[in-house]
């Protein structure tokens, strides 16, 4: 039975804070695979401009290289609709009914947890790994919150830097971008580089 780490996003770039938590990931003993599974319609966001599917797709490849417990899967992409993540863990729990599965979240998202569809079936159907964020209070709390709910959630405190999507979108810092992600966006001329 192998652990594996869902590490889900839109990916809209893969940029070093994505870079940081897969390495944070493929680093943790417990875990054997990390899925890096970019969302075909993301649910909870209204984006300003979403990079064609077969680049966000390329970036996510590109990155799984620098890791060997790293493995791209789409499996969001061999159904329609949006791309729920209790319909998501359990597609993979079919594809793989031998295998422990952990949800991977940001403290932010971890407040809202409750909220998430299908909640209850979800919390029955995986783990969770949540990253904890020095600019989100509360993380302390909503972990005692969800364990009593009977979540099983694994906190990891590495130092992971924030990183805001929509502002790298409009203005690329190569500094917040892994080199290869950099590289293939400027010669493929996404985000209007």
């Amino acid at each position: 039975m192998s652990k594996i780490a869902v590490f889900g996003g839109t990916f809209n770039p893969f940029h070093i804070g994505h870079y940081e938590i897969l390495k944070s990931l493929c680093n943790q003993a417990f875990l054997d695979r990390v899925f890096v599974l970019p969302d075909k319609i993301p649910p909870h966001k209204v984006c300003d401009y979403l990079a064609r599917d077969e680049h966000r797709i390329e970036m996510c490849r590109i990155m799984c290289e620098d890791f060997s417990k790293a493995e791209l899967c789409l499996i969001d992409f061999e159904r329609e609709g949006k791309s729920y993540t209790v319909d998501t863990i359990a597609l993979l729990k079919e594809k793989y009914p031998d295998d422990e599965f952990y949800f991977v979240i940001g403290g932010d998202m971890l407040s809202s947890l409750d909220t998430w569809y299908k909640f209850d079936e979800l919390k029955a159907k995986t783990g969770f790994i949540a990253f904890a964020r020095k600019t989100v209070a509360g993380f302390e709390n909503d972990l005692q919150k969800y364990k009593r709910l009977g979540v099983s959630i694994i906190p990891i405190y590495d130092e992971i830097t924030e990183v805001s999507s929509t502002e790298l979108r409009c203005k690329l810092k190569r500094q917040l971008l892994p080199d290869k992600i950099y590289d293939y966006i400027v010669n493929k001329g996404i985000y209007n580089v």
